[in-house]
Protein backbone atom coordinates (compact mmCIF):
# COMPACT_ATOMS: atom_id res chain seq x y z
CA UNK A 1 0.00 0.00 0.00
CA UNK A 2 1.46 3.34 -1.08
CA UNK A 3 2.30 5.36 2.18
CA UNK A 4 -1.09 3.98 3.69
CA UNK A 5 -3.97 6.56 1.99
CA UNK A 6 -7.11 6.52 2.84
CA UNK A 7 -9.79 8.66 1.02
CA UNK A 8 -12.09 10.41 3.17
CA UNK A 9 -14.01 12.68 0.95
CA UNK A 10 -12.28 15.48 -0.13
CA UNK A 11 -9.36 15.18 2.36
CA UNK A 12 -6.67 12.53 2.02
CA UNK A 13 -5.55 10.91 5.58
CA UNK A 14 -2.32 9.61 5.20
CA UNK A 15 -0.98 6.93 7.86
CA UNK A 16 2.70 7.34 8.60
CA UNK A 17 4.94 4.53 10.13
CA UNK A 18 8.39 5.22 8.89
CA UNK A 19 8.93 1.98 6.74
CA UNK A 20 6.53 2.37 4.01
CA UNK A 21 6.44 6.04 2.23
CA UNK A 22 7.03 5.52 -1.26
CA UNK A 23 8.64 8.05 -4.13
CA UNK A 24 5.08 7.73 -6.02
CA UNK A 25 3.28 9.59 -2.83
CA UNK A 26 6.11 11.98 -2.11
CA UNK A 27 5.94 13.25 -5.10
CA UNK A 28 2.20 13.19 -5.13
CA UNK A 29 2.05 15.54 -1.72
CA UNK A 30 4.75 17.42 -2.83
CA UNK A 31 3.38 18.96 -5.82
CA UNK A 32 -0.36 18.63 -4.39
CA UNK A 33 -0.42 22.05 -3.24
CA UNK A 34 -4.45 22.46 -3.48
CA UNK A 35 -4.97 19.08 -1.54
CA UNK A 36 -6.17 18.42 1.49
CA UNK A 37 -3.99 16.27 3.77
CA UNK A 38 -4.44 14.48 6.95
CA UNK A 39 -1.41 13.02 8.97
CA UNK A 40 -1.29 10.17 10.92
CA UNK A 41 1.26 8.68 12.70
CA UNK A 42 1.47 5.26 13.48
CA UNK A 43 0.37 3.75 17.03
CA UNK A 44 3.43 1.36 16.79
CA UNK A 45 5.59 4.54 16.12
CA UNK A 46 3.78 6.76 18.59
CA UNK A 47 4.77 3.94 21.44
CA UNK A 48 8.61 4.35 19.98
CA UNK A 49 9.22 7.87 19.69
CA UNK A 50 7.94 8.10 23.55
CA UNK A 51 9.82 5.44 24.57
CA UNK A 52 13.33 6.64 22.50
CA UNK A 53 12.86 10.49 24.17
CA UNK A 54 12.99 8.61 28.04
CA UNK A 55 15.79 6.40 27.20
CA UNK A 56 17.71 9.93 26.24
CA UNK A 57 16.31 11.36 29.54
CA UNK A 58 17.91 8.35 31.44
CA UNK A 59 21.17 8.72 29.93
CA UNK A 60 21.80 12.35 30.23
CA UNK A 61 20.25 12.31 34.03
CA UNK A 62 23.46 9.94 34.04
CA UNK A 63 25.75 12.36 32.87
CA UNK A 64 27.49 10.60 30.38
CA UNK A 65 28.25 12.53 27.22
CA UNK A 66 26.10 12.43 24.43
CA UNK A 67 27.36 13.55 21.02
CA UNK A 68 25.43 16.98 19.57
CA UNK A 69 23.04 16.53 23.08
CA UNK A 70 26.05 17.09 25.52
CA UNK A 71 29.17 17.60 23.91
CA UNK A 72 30.31 20.43 20.76
CA UNK A 73 29.06 19.26 17.36
CA UNK A 74 31.76 17.85 14.78
CA UNK A 75 35.40 18.10 16.08
CA UNK A 76 33.95 19.54 18.97
CA UNK A 77 33.01 16.21 20.63
CA UNK A 78 35.93 16.20 22.97
CA UNK A 79 33.97 19.32 24.54
CA UNK A 80 31.54 17.94 26.98
CA UNK A 81 28.78 20.52 28.74
CA UNK A 82 26.38 19.97 31.08
CA UNK A 83 22.55 19.16 30.25
CA UNK A 84 21.66 22.77 31.79
CA UNK A 85 23.30 24.24 28.28
CA UNK A 86 21.71 21.61 26.27
CA UNK A 87 18.43 23.10 25.32
CA UNK A 88 20.91 26.52 24.14
CA UNK A 89 23.09 24.49 22.40
CA UNK A 90 20.14 23.20 20.35
CA UNK A 91 18.94 26.83 19.27
CA UNK A 92 22.52 27.68 18.72
CA UNK A 93 23.29 24.64 16.30
CA UNK A 94 20.16 26.03 13.67
CA UNK A 95 21.74 29.51 13.70
CA UNK A 96 25.03 28.68 12.54
CA UNK A 97 24.00 26.36 9.97
CA UNK A 98 21.94 29.12 8.41
CA UNK A 99 24.56 30.21 6.42
CA UNK A 100 22.98 28.45 2.53
CA UNK A 101 23.54 30.59 -0.92
CA UNK A 102 22.07 30.06 -4.32
CA UNK A 103 18.67 30.16 -5.45
CA UNK A 104 15.70 29.17 -3.16
CA UNK A 105 14.79 25.71 -3.89
CA UNK A 106 10.74 25.07 -5.34
CA UNK A 107 8.30 24.77 -2.95
CA UNK A 108 7.59 21.38 -4.35
CA UNK A 109 10.82 20.29 -2.53
CA UNK A 110 10.53 21.58 0.87
CA UNK A 111 7.32 19.92 0.97
CA UNK A 112 8.75 16.63 -0.13
CA UNK A 113 11.79 17.66 2.10
CA UNK A 114 9.34 18.18 4.77
CA UNK A 115 7.55 14.97 4.55
CA UNK A 116 10.76 12.55 4.05
CA UNK A 117 12.78 14.32 7.85
CA UNK A 118 9.07 13.97 9.50
CA UNK A 119 8.71 9.85 8.21
CA UNK A 120 12.38 9.42 9.07
CA UNK A 121 12.05 10.77 12.62
CA UNK A 122 8.49 8.77 13.17
CA UNK A 123 10.99 5.42 12.78
CA UNK A 124 11.16 6.33 16.25
CA UNK A 125 15.32 6.31 17.39
CA UNK A 126 16.25 9.29 17.19
CA UNK A 127 15.26 10.63 20.65
CA UNK A 128 13.39 13.60 19.41
CA UNK A 129 9.51 14.96 21.05
CA UNK A 130 6.98 14.03 19.31
CA UNK A 131 5.86 18.37 19.11
CA UNK A 132 8.49 18.16 16.63
CA UNK A 133 7.18 15.67 14.27
CA UNK A 134 3.66 16.92 14.67
CA UNK A 135 4.86 20.81 14.03
CA UNK A 136 6.76 19.78 10.67
CA UNK A 137 3.55 17.62 9.98
CA UNK A 138 0.76 20.42 10.70
CA UNK A 139 3.01 23.09 8.50
CA UNK A 140 2.86 20.87 5.60
CA UNK A 141 -0.62 20.12 6.24
CA UNK A 142 -1.27 24.07 6.07
CA UNK A 143 1.03 24.51 3.09
CA UNK A 144 3.77 26.41 5.29
CA UNK A 145 7.11 25.65 3.83
CA UNK A 146 10.41 26.91 4.19
CA UNK A 147 12.31 29.16 2.42
CA UNK A 148 15.79 26.50 1.94
CA UNK A 149 18.81 27.72 -0.23
CA UNK A 150 19.96 25.28 -2.50
CA UNK A 151 23.31 25.93 -1.66
CA UNK A 152 25.73 24.39 0.99
CA UNK A 153 25.44 21.13 1.48
CA UNK A 154 28.23 18.75 1.14
CA UNK A 155 25.88 15.72 2.02
CA UNK A 156 27.46 14.29 5.40
CA UNK A 157 26.16 14.59 8.12
CA UNK A 158 23.30 14.78 5.90
CA UNK A 159 22.40 18.04 4.76
CA UNK A 160 22.85 20.45 7.85
CA UNK A 161 22.98 24.17 5.91
CA UNK A 162 19.69 23.28 4.12
CA UNK A 163 17.71 21.34 6.92
CA UNK A 164 18.53 24.07 9.60
CA UNK A 165 15.69 26.58 7.39
CA UNK A 166 13.21 24.02 8.42
CA UNK A 167 14.34 23.56 11.50
CA UNK A 168 14.28 27.72 12.10
CA UNK A 169 10.63 27.75 11.00
CA UNK A 170 9.42 25.30 13.34
CA UNK A 171 10.84 27.69 16.12
CA UNK A 172 9.41 30.61 14.78
CA UNK A 173 12.06 31.95 12.64
CA UNK A 174 13.23 32.59 9.55
CA UNK A 175 10.57 33.02 6.47
CA UNK A 176 8.07 30.58 4.60
CA UNK A 177 6.08 30.01 1.73
CA UNK A 178 2.38 30.11 2.84
CA UNK A 179 0.30 29.16 0.23
CA UNK A 180 2.04 30.84 -2.75
CA UNK A 181 3.27 33.79 -0.81
CA UNK A 182 6.81 34.30 0.76
CA UNK A 183 6.05 35.91 4.19
CA UNK A 184 7.89 35.82 7.60
CA UNK A 185 7.10 32.72 9.83
CA UNK A 186 5.82 34.50 12.81
CA UNK A 187 3.06 36.59 10.78
CA UNK A 188 1.63 32.94 9.52
CA UNK A 189 1.66 31.54 13.11
CA UNK A 190 -0.57 34.27 14.23
CA UNK A 191 -2.61 33.90 11.55
CA UNK A 192 -2.49 30.09 11.44
CA UNK A 193 -3.50 30.33 15.24
CA UNK A 194 -0.19 28.31 15.54
CA UNK A 195 2.71 28.22 18.22
CA UNK A 196 6.82 27.78 17.55
CA UNK A 197 8.28 24.74 19.71
CA UNK A 198 10.82 25.26 22.08
CA UNK A 199 13.73 22.66 20.92
CA UNK A 200 14.81 20.24 23.67
CA UNK A 201 17.70 18.13 24.05
CA UNK A 202 18.83 16.92 20.25
CA UNK A 203 16.09 17.84 18.65
CA UNK A 204 18.05 20.37 16.19
CA UNK A 205 20.43 18.20 15.57
CA UNK A 206 18.03 15.28 14.80
CA UNK A 207 16.06 17.66 12.38
CA UNK A 208 19.44 18.87 10.65
CA UNK A 209 21.53 15.48 10.47
CA UNK A 210 19.98 13.53 7.84
CA UNK A 211 19.46 13.04 4.01
CA UNK A 212 15.90 14.96 3.45
CA UNK A 213 17.14 17.94 1.10
CA UNK A 214 19.14 15.45 -1.02
CA UNK A 215 16.44 12.95 -1.19
CA UNK A 216 13.12 15.69 -1.72
CA UNK A 217 15.53 16.24 -5.04
CA UNK A 218 16.02 12.73 -5.79
CA UNK A 219 12.54 11.47 -5.96
CA UNK A 220 11.42 14.63 -8.00
CA UNK A 221 14.03 13.62 -10.79
CA UNK A 222 13.17 10.03 -10.28
CA UNK A 223 9.82 10.42 -10.57
CA UNK A 224 10.40 12.70 -14.09
CA UNK A 225 12.75 10.59 -15.41
CA UNK A 226 10.24 7.57 -15.55
CA UNK A 227 8.45 9.78 -17.86
CA UNK A 228 11.00 10.56 -19.71
CA UNK A 229 12.27 7.28 -20.34
CA UNK A 230 8.62 6.71 -21.71
CA UNK A 231 8.98 9.79 -23.88
CA UNK A 232 12.10 8.37 -25.07
CA UNK A 233 10.29 5.60 -26.13
CA UNK A 234 7.55 7.58 -28.05
CA UNK A 235 10.10 9.30 -29.34
CA UNK A 236 11.93 6.40 -31.18
CA UNK A 237 8.59 5.35 -32.96
CA UNK A 238 7.59 8.41 -34.27
CA UNK A 239 10.88 8.92 -35.37
CA UNK A 240 11.16 5.32 -37.09
CA UNK A 241 8.16 6.43 -38.60
CA UNK A 242 9.29 10.33 -39.70
CA UNK A 243 12.58 8.56 -41.51
CA UNK A 244 10.09 5.55 -43.28
CA UNK A 245 12.61 3.25 -40.89
CA UNK A 246 13.00 -0.47 -40.06
CA UNK A 247 10.35 -1.10 -37.01
CA UNK A 248 12.49 -4.80 -37.55
CA UNK A 249 14.76 -3.34 -35.03
CA UNK A 250 12.38 -3.67 -31.93
CA UNK A 251 11.31 -7.15 -32.64
CA UNK A 252 11.47 -9.40 -30.03
CA UNK A 253 13.32 -12.16 -31.03
CA UNK A 254 15.98 -10.05 -31.19
CA UNK A 255 16.13 -8.17 -27.30
CA UNK A 256 15.29 -11.73 -26.01
CA UNK A 257 19.01 -12.15 -27.27
CA UNK A 258 20.52 -9.77 -24.36
CA UNK A 259 17.51 -9.65 -21.62
CA UNK A 260 17.91 -6.87 -19.82
CA UNK A 261 14.47 -6.08 -18.52
CA UNK A 262 14.61 -2.10 -19.78
CA UNK A 263 16.28 -3.34 -23.16
CA UNK A 264 13.05 -5.80 -23.54
CA UNK A 265 10.59 -2.92 -22.06
CA UNK A 266 11.67 -0.68 -24.32
CA UNK A 267 11.83 -2.31 -27.46
CA UNK A 268 8.36 -4.13 -26.84
CA UNK A 269 6.78 -0.88 -26.35
CA UNK A 270 8.33 0.72 -29.60
CA UNK A 271 7.23 -2.12 -31.55
CA UNK A 272 3.91 -2.20 -30.26
CA UNK A 273 3.37 1.54 -30.97
CA UNK A 274 4.64 0.88 -34.67
CA UNK A 275 1.86 -1.96 -35.50
CA UNK A 276 -0.20 -1.12 -38.08
CA UNK A 277 2.24 1.83 -39.62
CA UNK A 278 2.59 2.04 -43.56
CA UNK A 279 5.63 4.41 -42.71
CA UNK A 280 8.22 2.17 -40.75
CA UNK A 281 7.89 -1.34 -42.21
CA UNK A 282 8.96 -4.74 -41.14
CA UNK A 283 12.25 -6.03 -42.45
CA UNK A 284 10.10 -8.33 -44.97
CA UNK A 285 8.64 -5.30 -46.43
CA UNK A 286 11.59 -3.58 -46.80
CA UNK A 287 13.37 -6.75 -48.80
CA UNK A 288 10.28 -7.22 -50.90
CA UNK A 289 10.22 -3.48 -52.03
CA UNK A 290 13.75 -3.17 -53.01
CA UNK A 291 15.33 -4.01 -56.28
CA UNK A 292 16.62 -7.58 -56.68
CA UNK A 293 20.20 -8.53 -57.84
CA UNK A 294 19.14 -11.38 -59.70
CA UNK A 295 22.03 -11.70 -62.47
CA UNK A 296 23.18 -8.41 -61.93
CA UNK A 297 26.48 -8.12 -59.88
CA UNK A 298 25.69 -4.86 -58.33
CA UNK A 299 22.42 -2.81 -57.22
CA UNK A 300 22.01 0.30 -54.78
CA UNK A 301 19.18 -0.35 -52.42
CA UNK A 302 16.10 1.90 -52.44
CA UNK A 303 16.05 1.50 -48.45
CA UNK A 304 18.25 0.77 -46.29
CA UNK A 305 18.04 -2.56 -44.25
CA UNK A 306 19.50 -0.93 -41.32
CA UNK A 307 18.84 2.10 -39.76
CA UNK A 308 21.41 4.70 -38.16
CA UNK A 309 22.50 3.53 -34.38
CA UNK A 310 20.34 6.19 -33.13
CA UNK A 311 17.32 4.96 -34.36
CA UNK A 312 18.50 1.25 -34.45
CA UNK A 313 20.08 1.05 -31.32
CA UNK A 314 17.45 3.41 -29.14
CA UNK A 315 16.44 0.11 -26.74
CA UNK A 316 20.07 -0.34 -25.66
CA UNK A 317 20.23 3.40 -24.44
CA UNK A 318 16.64 3.70 -23.54
CA UNK A 319 16.93 0.46 -21.73
CA UNK A 320 19.23 1.49 -19.56
CA UNK A 321 17.48 4.44 -18.25
CA UNK A 322 14.43 1.66 -17.47
CA UNK A 323 16.39 -0.32 -15.57
CA UNK A 324 18.63 2.26 -13.58
CA UNK A 325 14.93 3.88 -12.51
CA UNK A 326 14.22 0.43 -11.02
CA UNK A 327 17.38 -0.49 -8.92
CA UNK A 328 17.60 3.70 -7.91
CA UNK A 329 13.89 3.61 -6.67
CA UNK A 330 14.77 0.64 -4.18
CA UNK A 331 17.62 2.80 -2.78
CA UNK A 332 15.64 6.16 -2.69
CA UNK A 333 12.68 4.29 -1.27
CA UNK A 334 14.98 2.63 1.50
CA UNK A 335 16.89 5.74 2.45
CA UNK A 336 13.69 7.97 3.11
CA UNK A 337 12.23 5.07 5.49
CA UNK A 338 15.54 5.28 7.07
CA UNK A 339 17.10 6.51 10.33
CA UNK A 340 19.69 8.44 8.88
CA UNK A 341 20.92 10.75 11.91
CA UNK A 342 23.65 10.64 14.51
CA UNK A 343 23.52 9.41 17.73
CA UNK A 344 20.72 7.22 17.24
CA UNK A 345 19.25 5.07 20.20
CA UNK A 346 18.07 1.64 20.98
CA UNK A 347 15.35 0.87 23.62
CA UNK A 348 16.07 -2.78 23.53
CA UNK A 349 19.85 -2.53 24.49
CA UNK A 350 19.42 0.90 26.32
CA UNK A 351 22.32 2.21 24.82
CA UNK A 352 23.27 5.41 22.47
CA UNK A 353 25.22 4.44 18.99
CA UNK A 354 27.22 6.87 17.37
CA UNK A 355 27.55 6.31 13.87
CA UNK A 356 27.30 7.63 9.95
CA UNK A 357 24.01 7.21 8.56
CA UNK A 358 23.64 10.46 7.57
CA UNK A 359 25.95 10.03 4.88
CA UNK A 360 24.31 10.15 1.58
CA UNK A 361 26.41 7.65 -0.15
CA UNK A 362 23.17 5.72 -1.87
CA UNK A 363 21.59 8.58 -2.72
CA UNK A 364 24.51 10.59 -4.48
CA UNK A 365 25.34 7.10 -6.53
CA UNK A 366 22.14 6.67 -7.79
CA UNK A 367 21.91 10.10 -8.94
CA UNK A 368 25.10 9.89 -10.50
CA UNK A 369 23.84 7.15 -12.21
CA UNK A 370 20.30 8.83 -13.01
CA UNK A 371 22.40 12.13 -14.28
CA UNK A 372 24.65 9.93 -16.55
CA UNK A 373 20.93 7.72 -17.73
CA UNK A 374 18.74 10.85 -18.36
CA UNK A 375 21.94 12.68 -20.24
CA UNK A 376 22.08 9.59 -22.63
CA UNK A 377 18.53 9.96 -23.67
CA UNK A 378 18.87 13.97 -24.12
CA UNK A 379 21.74 12.75 -26.49
CA UNK A 380 20.25 9.98 -28.56
CA UNK A 381 17.15 12.10 -29.06
CA UNK A 382 19.22 15.11 -30.24
CA UNK A 383 21.11 12.79 -32.66
CA UNK A 384 17.13 11.48 -34.01
CA UNK A 385 16.37 15.26 -34.26
CA UNK A 386 19.52 15.93 -36.38
CA UNK A 387 18.69 12.83 -38.67
CA UNK A 388 15.20 14.46 -39.30
CA UNK A 389 15.98 18.03 -40.25
CA UNK A 390 18.95 17.25 -42.44
CA UNK A 391 17.90 16.73 -45.98
CA UNK A 392 21.20 14.19 -46.73
CA UNK A 393 19.49 11.91 -43.88
CA UNK A 394 16.09 12.58 -44.13
CA UNK A 395 14.80 10.01 -47.04
CA UNK A 396 13.59 12.96 -49.30
CA UNK A 397 12.06 15.06 -46.04
CA UNK A 398 12.24 18.99 -46.80
CA UNK A 399 15.53 20.69 -45.24
CA UNK A 400 15.09 21.83 -42.02
CA UNK A 401 10.85 20.48 -42.54
CA UNK A 402 10.18 24.03 -44.43
CA UNK A 403 7.11 23.82 -45.95
CA UNK A 404 6.89 22.65 -49.42
CA UNK A 405 6.95 25.68 -51.73
CA UNK A 406 6.82 26.01 -55.72
CA UNK A 407 10.56 27.19 -57.47
CA UNK A 408 8.00 30.13 -58.59
CA UNK A 409 6.91 31.21 -55.26
CA UNK A 410 7.64 34.28 -53.61
CA UNK A 411 8.51 32.74 -50.06
CA UNK A 412 11.20 30.25 -51.64
CA UNK A 413 14.03 30.51 -49.91
CA UNK A 414 12.83 32.57 -46.62
CA UNK A 415 12.02 30.23 -44.28
CA UNK A 416 14.41 28.40 -42.51
CA UNK A 417 11.93 25.87 -40.49
CA UNK A 418 13.27 23.91 -37.86
CA UNK A 419 16.81 25.51 -37.88
CA UNK A 420 17.10 27.05 -34.77
CA UNK A 421 15.09 24.22 -33.11
CA UNK A 422 17.95 21.95 -33.67
CA UNK A 423 20.44 24.85 -32.51
CA UNK A 424 18.56 24.95 -29.04
CA UNK A 425 17.95 20.94 -28.72
CA UNK A 426 22.01 20.68 -29.29
CA UNK A 427 22.72 23.55 -27.05
CA UNK A 428 20.46 21.95 -24.14
CA UNK A 429 21.81 18.69 -24.29
CA UNK A 430 25.29 19.65 -24.46
CA UNK A 431 24.61 21.62 -20.62
CA UNK A 432 23.00 18.26 -20.02
CA UNK A 433 26.10 16.17 -20.85
CA UNK A 434 28.28 19.17 -19.14
CA UNK A 435 26.29 18.38 -15.96
CA UNK A 436 26.62 14.26 -15.71
CA UNK A 437 29.63 14.14 -14.16
CA UNK A 438 29.58 12.22 -10.80
CA UNK A 439 29.40 14.38 -8.08
CA UNK A 440 30.40 11.45 -5.57
CA UNK A 441 34.10 11.77 -6.76
CA UNK A 442 34.66 15.53 -5.78
CA UNK A 443 34.73 14.84 -1.96
CA UNK A 444 36.16 17.81 0.27
CA UNK A 445 37.45 17.81 3.59
CA UNK A 446 36.00 19.67 5.80
CA UNK A 447 34.32 21.33 9.37
CA UNK A 448 38.18 20.89 10.78
CA UNK A 449 38.63 17.11 9.46
CA UNK A 450 36.15 16.14 11.31
CA UNK A 451 33.93 15.48 7.99
CA UNK A 452 36.81 14.09 5.95
CA UNK A 453 34.89 12.08 3.43
CA UNK A 454 31.96 13.44 2.54
CA UNK A 455 28.80 12.30 0.27
CA UNK A 456 28.28 15.44 -2.78
CA UNK A 457 24.43 14.01 -2.39
CA UNK A 458 22.61 17.06 -2.60
CA UNK A 459 24.49 18.36 -5.57
CA UNK A 460 24.26 15.30 -7.10
CA UNK A 461 20.65 15.34 -6.42
CA UNK A 462 20.30 18.96 -7.68
CA UNK A 463 22.51 18.15 -11.05
CA UNK A 464 20.12 15.59 -11.59
CA UNK A 465 16.69 17.54 -11.33
CA UNK A 466 18.69 20.24 -14.15
CA UNK A 467 19.63 17.58 -15.88
CA UNK A 468 16.13 16.07 -16.11
CA UNK A 469 14.67 19.72 -16.77
CA UNK A 470 16.60 20.02 -19.75
CA UNK A 471 15.81 16.79 -21.40
CA UNK A 472 11.75 17.76 -21.04
CA UNK A 473 12.65 20.69 -23.03
CA UNK A 474 14.99 18.43 -25.45
CA UNK A 475 12.34 15.87 -25.61
CA UNK A 476 9.44 18.53 -26.22
CA UNK A 477 11.82 20.23 -29.32
CA UNK A 478 11.82 16.55 -30.61
CA UNK A 479 8.46 15.89 -30.17
CA UNK A 480 7.40 19.18 -32.15
CA UNK A 481 10.28 18.45 -34.71
CA UNK A 482 8.35 14.87 -35.32
CA UNK A 483 4.94 16.35 -36.08
CA UNK A 484 6.01 18.62 -38.28
CA UNK A 485 8.22 15.68 -40.16
CA UNK A 486 5.08 13.36 -39.87
CA UNK A 487 2.53 15.64 -41.52
CA UNK A 488 5.18 16.35 -44.52
CA UNK A 489 4.92 12.76 -44.56
CA UNK A 490 1.32 12.01 -44.43
CA UNK A 491 -0.50 11.47 -41.30
CA UNK A 492 -2.70 8.70 -42.79
CA UNK A 493 0.25 6.55 -42.77
CA UNK A 494 0.98 6.64 -39.51
CA UNK A 495 0.11 3.65 -36.69
CA UNK A 496 -3.13 4.00 -35.16
CA UNK A 497 -1.36 4.27 -31.58
CA UNK A 498 1.29 7.20 -32.92
CA UNK A 499 -1.57 8.95 -34.22
CA UNK A 500 -3.37 8.94 -30.93
CA UNK A 501 0.28 10.50 -29.48
CA UNK A 502 0.12 13.15 -32.52
CA UNK A 503 -2.74 14.49 -31.85
CA UNK A 504 -2.05 15.23 -28.51
CA UNK A 505 0.39 17.14 -29.23
CA UNK A 506 -1.55 18.46 -32.30
CA UNK A 507 -4.02 19.82 -29.82
CA UNK A 508 -1.23 22.40 -28.10
CA UNK A 509 1.04 23.03 -31.60
CA UNK A 510 0.03 23.80 -34.86
CA UNK A 511 1.63 22.85 -38.14
CA UNK A 512 4.70 25.41 -38.89
CA UNK A 513 3.87 26.85 -42.07
CA UNK A 514 6.16 29.77 -42.10
CA UNK A 515 8.71 30.69 -39.67
CA UNK A 516 7.31 31.79 -36.53
CA UNK A 517 8.86 31.84 -32.68
CA UNK A 518 8.66 28.37 -31.24
CA UNK A 519 9.20 29.26 -27.50
CA UNK A 520 5.62 29.10 -26.33
CA UNK A 521 5.25 25.42 -28.40
CA UNK A 522 8.06 24.28 -26.61
CA UNK A 523 6.96 25.24 -23.07
CA UNK A 524 3.29 24.03 -23.78
CA UNK A 525 4.46 19.78 -25.15
CA UNK A 526 7.27 20.21 -21.91
CA UNK A 527 3.76 21.34 -19.81
CA UNK A 528 2.28 18.06 -21.56
CA UNK A 529 5.55 15.98 -20.17
CA UNK A 530 5.50 17.39 -16.67
CA UNK A 531 1.80 17.02 -16.58
CA UNK A 532 2.49 13.16 -17.42
CA UNK A 533 -0.14 13.49 -20.25
CA UNK A 534 2.04 11.17 -23.06
CA UNK A 535 2.24 8.75 -20.08
CA UNK A 536 -1.85 8.83 -19.59
CA UNK A 537 -2.36 8.17 -23.43
CA UNK A 538 0.37 4.69 -23.30
CA UNK A 539 -2.39 4.08 -20.25
CA UNK A 540 -5.03 4.24 -22.44
CA UNK A 541 -3.77 2.10 -25.31
CA UNK A 542 -1.93 -0.37 -22.87
CA UNK A 543 -3.90 -0.72 -19.74
CA UNK A 544 -2.17 -3.76 -18.62
CA UNK A 545 1.20 -2.19 -18.98
CA UNK A 546 0.98 1.37 -17.85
Amino acid sequence: MIANVESTGTIEKINLTGNDLTIQEIVRIARSYDRLFEYHIDDIALEKIKLCKQLKQEIIDQQHPIYGVTTGFGDSVFRQISSEKALELQKNLIKFLSCGVGPTAHREVARATMLIRANCLIKGNSAVGIEIIHQILEFLKRDITPLIPEKGSVGASGDLVPLSYLASILTGEGRVNHKGIECDVKKVLDSEGLKPIMLEAKDGLALVNGTSFMSAFACLAHSDAVELASIADICTALTSESLMGNRGHFYSFIHEQKPHPGQKKSAELIYSLLEGSQLSKEYSQIIKDNEKIETKTFVKLTQSIQDRYSVRCAPQVIGVLHDTLEWTRKWLEVEVNSTNDNPIFDIETREVYNGGNFYGGHVVQAMDALKIAVSNIADLLDRQLQLIVDEKFNNNLTANLIQRFNEDDYECGLHHGFKGMQIACSALTAEALKLSNPASVFSRSTEAHNQDKVSMGTISARDARTIVDLTQNVAAIHLITLCQALDLRGIDKMSPKTLVIYRLIREKVPFLERDRPLEKDIKSVVQLIRLGEFRKVLHTIYKEIY
